[in-house]
């Protein structure tokens, strides 16, 4: 298996500048509600407010567990226990790595109960 922390790191930092990103929209829609009526269900603006607040707020939780993900495979590589299942303790695929890198469970636990 070739070396993952490369690709783990340049992930990371890909994150890092996202959710940075992310966090200053975030701050705008904020701002920008301030500056309106407080009364969003009768501001015509307000619903537009609330929905950009709530799309930015969901992003930036997303990136920031992606980047929980990406830090828990950096440590799994640490630990020498990357590319093993998390769940069943199985190699995961390299193709599977491939293309999540952060991947902490093979295909088959990654499908859920059902499918195991």
């Amino acid at each position: 298996m070739h070396d993952p922390r490369p690709a783990l790191l340049a992930d990371r930092d890909r994150t890092l500048r996202r959710l940075a990103g992310l966090q200053a929209d975030y701050a705008e829609v904020v701002d920008a509600s301030r500056d309106t009526n407080a009364d969003d269900e009768h501001d015509p603006e307000g619903h537009t407010i609330a929905f950009e607040r709530s799309q930015t707020g969901s992003l930036v939780q997303q990136a920031v567990r992606h980047l929980a993900g990406t830090d828990a495979a950096l440590a799994r590589v640490a630990a020498g226990t990357y590319g093993t299942c998390t769940a069943c303790g199985e190699q995961i695929a390299p193709e599977r790595l491939e293309a999540r890198p952060a991947a902490p469970t093979c295909v088959r636990c990654a499908a859920g109960p059902s499918r195991r």
